[in-house]
């Protein structure tokens, strides 16, 4: 009896565990194998043929200067933007943990522009960076300055859809940093105070060694988000002025629906894979070891 009731729940536990995993198979494995499979073949999209070449896509896409020139403004936006959110979401944690009257308020606006489209954010922004009636330019020019491209020159172009992601996304960070604020007992602030330990030394001592779950877990998720960025730079400036802004989605974009070159564009979305994967790893063993 009690072999059956255990094959019972064995196929119970089974029937509901098969079905998940073959959408799981079908939405992520398959299309991972699949872009594999075609990172080898050089594709004749008009004629429908295709050709197989082996590792040279991998090869070219390497040698390849605009892959390389995406790739570098693709590690700049990854880098500057994750720190600079975190950094900022961290501070208006601590800001924010504190009791002060119309905090609801403050905290209601502070996380209002995640809750806005990316394409709006963008259409906004784009407004805001105009080199002749944004206001950006208006304020500088009010100040006695000089306006300045902000999405037509390729020395800041970059830097200006760095500082639309951070304005974004810095709500994401403070929200996870600031659960794992609220989840710290009261006691343990009130006993380091009492033992003397001052602001900085409590922050430095208890409060980040606390919250560096938390911390390393936004790093996680934003830097495979602003690693794979592409809505913002194909909604401000499509990759330019030059190829200032080209990032490595922008690049696949390109390659596979413009120039129709899937081969290439299927091999660049492998790198892509591997680096995201490598810092998933790093990410995620530093979490598990501070769980251990």
């Amino acid at each position: 009896m009690e072999r059956r009731t255990d094959l019972r729940k064995n196929l119970f536990y089974y029937s509901i565990f098969i079905p998940a995993f073959a959408v799981i198979i079908f939405l992520t494995i398959y299309p991972v194998f699949s872009v594999l499979y075609m990172s080898f073949f050089k594709y004749k999209y008009l004629f429908d043929i295709k050709v197989f070449i082996g590792f040279k896509n991998f090869v070219r896409i390497i040698k390849d200067s605009l892959f390389q020139t995406s790739l570098f403004n693709t590690l700049i936006f990854s880098a500057v933007a994750t720190i600079a959110e975190v950094t900022l979401g961290l501070f208006l944690a601590l800001l924010f943990y504190g009791r002060f009257p119309g905090k609801r308020v403050f905290l209601i606006m502070a996380v209002f522009p995640m809750m806005i489209s990316t394409m709006v954010v963008c259409a906004v922004w784009r407004t805001l960076y105009h080199f002749d009636f944004g206001l950006l330019n208006y304020i500088l020019k009010t100040s006695g300055l000089k306006s300045v491209g902000w999405l037509i020159n390729p020395n800041i172009a970059l830097f200006s859809i760095i500082l639309v992601d951070i304005w974004q996304w810095t709500p994401f960070a403070f929200i996870i940093i600031q659960a794992g604020l609220n989840s710290i007992s009261k006691e343990i602030f009130e006993a380091a105070s009492i033992d003397g330990a001052g602001y900085f030394n409590t922050l430095i001592s208890i409060t980040l060694p606390i919250l560096s779950k938390q911390i390393l877990l936004v790093f996680l998720l934003r830097t495979i988000d602003t690693f794979r960025i592409f809505s913002k730079v194909y909604a401000l400036t499509q990759g330019g002025p030059g190829n200032s802004t080209e990032t490595v989605s922008y690049y696949i974009y390109r390659q596979g629906f413009t120039y129709f070159n899937l081969g290439r564009a299927t091999t660049a979305s492998i790198y892509v894979l591997l680096v995201i994967s490598v810092i998933s790893v790093f990410y995620i063993r530093n979490i598990m070891r501070e769980e251990a």
